[in-house]
């Protein structure tokens, strides 16, 4: 009884905040996406065979990406959130190959 009182203590004050990042990767290129974990160690799916075509074996020894959150919301739907993910890819055009890393959805020039 007292363990499942502080996992729901802890589950009520805990607030999940939804949210849609952009990562700029050294060589300017960026990925949009989604994490509803709210971790600070969550740097996206983004292919890594994609990634590592773009760089020395020695640049990647070394190197810093910067996440940025374009969005957040503690009350959106699995979909909206998505929904929100697609925008921000268009937006930013990271879905573009000589932009950034996302390949859903697909480029359309």
């Amino acid at each position: 009884m007292v363990r499942s009182l502080r996992a729901s203590r802890r589950l009520r004050n805990s607030i999940e905040v939804q949210i849609i990042y952009k990562i700029t990767y050294p060589n300017g290129k960026i990925y949009v996406g989604q994490d509803r974990t709210g971790s600070a160690n969550y740097f996206g799916s983004a292919d890594s065979k994609i990634i590592a075509a773009d760089f020395t074996p020695e640049s990647l020894r070394d190197f810093t990406i910067r996440r940025e959150i374009l969005w957040e919301s503690e009350t959106a739907s699995r979909s909206e959130v998505t929904q929100k993910e697609v925008e921000f890819i268009r937006l930013y055009r990271s879905n573009d190959p000589a932009v950034g890393y996302n390949r859903w959805p697909k480029f359309r020039p």
